[in-house]
């Protein structure tokens, strides 16, 4: 196996870690309006992911660099082509942060409920966004002999990038659902558990359509392993869901997130932007890598720092495994 083929690999693996960490804690800030019935039980939803959203956040700043330095054809492409949907995703994060960090800062309700709208909002367009860049990447786009994109921004918003989206969407929703109910206790725990269902079995529809339609467009034997193991991780996580083991119920979620990412970019492969308008102008592993000296100093760095990124952020998931509620909340009256 070439470099460039080790390094698509990688990427791949760090937006896949990246969807199945900030796509749960999307999903709970997307919870903040949908579960949460006043502003303790938000405080329960916020702190459940307050000491891990910003380390989740690292795998894709990694993921991003990584592209910049193994592909620079394909982040240049990418990020100017989908400017617009990437920057809005970007103030989004950036104020997504600033609210966790602001909203506790003051105590006059108008400041708290802005705050906390904002969390909703910033969670939402991103959850949502990022299926339409990715349904884009795979799908294709017009890329011309100068490996520009030529297309416009309505381009983008075509049938399977938008149903992509809504995939990505519910799909979030329902990772952060049982995430909620993992980390919680009490009657949030429970309505968790519900809404976790009903968005749940609106995932797996609009999840199902979207992955046939992606095998049958770009798939072969290795997509249709993922896809099979994703709708199965999916179904299983639905029943472990209802019968309460809310720790499989995340587990399975989780898988249902990756091997569903797994698809796309084993579709993908080898190109990893094609293009629509001539197939000899499509982004490739090949046309769009750097020098095999550049991929192997980074194959080096990678294989000393990315050891330590996983301890420390498990170990930070250790440290703040246990369960809250209402009755952690200090001065939840007020």
């Amino acid at each position: 196996m070439e470099l460039h083929d080790v390094w698509f690999v990688l990427i791949a693996v760090l937006w896949t870690g990246y969807f199945f960490l900030e796509g749960f804690d999307f999903g709970v800030g997307i919870l903040t309006r949908l579960l949460a019935r006043d502003r303790p039980e938000r405080r329960v939803l916020i702190n459940t992911i307050g000491p891990v959203w910003d380390g989740n956040e690292v795998w894709l700043l990694t993921a991003g660099g990584a592209t910049f330095a193994a592909f620079p054809e394909w982040y240049a492409t990418l990020f100017s082509g989908f400017y617009l949907p990437l920057l809005v995703i970007l103030v989004c994060l950036i104020v997504r942060g600033v609210a966790f960090e602001y909203r506790a800062k003051r105590p006059e309700e108008n400041w708290q409920r802005n705050w906390e709208t904002a969390i909703f909002w910033t969670s939402l367009v991103p959850a949502f966004l990022w299926g339409v860049a990715f349904g884009n990447i795979v799908h294709g786009v017009k890329i011309d002999r100068n490996f520009e994109y030529v297309g416009s921004v309505l381009d983008l918003l075509n049938p399977y990038a938008l149903l992509g989206s809504l995939v990505t969407l519910t799909l979030f929703t329902f990772h952060g659902a049982v995430f909620t109910a993992l980390k919680t206790v009490g009657d949030i725990r429970v309505r968790a558990r519900k809404l976790a269902l009903k968005v749940g079995l609106v995932a797996a529809v609009v999840a199902l359509a979207f992955l046939l339609w992606t095998q049958a467009h770009s798939g072969d034997g290795k997509s249709l392993v993922a896809l099979v193991v994703a709708v199965a991780a999916l179904v299983a996580a639905l029943v472990a869901n209802q019968a309460g083991r809310e720790g499989w119920s995340f587990a399975l979620s989780g898988v249902t997130i990756v091997a569903a990412v797994a698809m796309l970019f084993l579709s993908l492969f080898p190109n990893v932007m094609p293009s629509t308008l001539e197939g000899d102008w499509s982004l490739t592993v090949t046309n769009a890598s750097s020098s095999p000296y550049t991929l192997k100093i980074m194959t080096w760095c990678a294989a000393v720092a990315t050891p330590l990124v996983l301890l420390y952020q498990g170990w930070t998931y250790w440290v703040f495994r246990k369960r809250i509620g209402t009755q952690h909340i200090a001065d939840a009256a007020h």
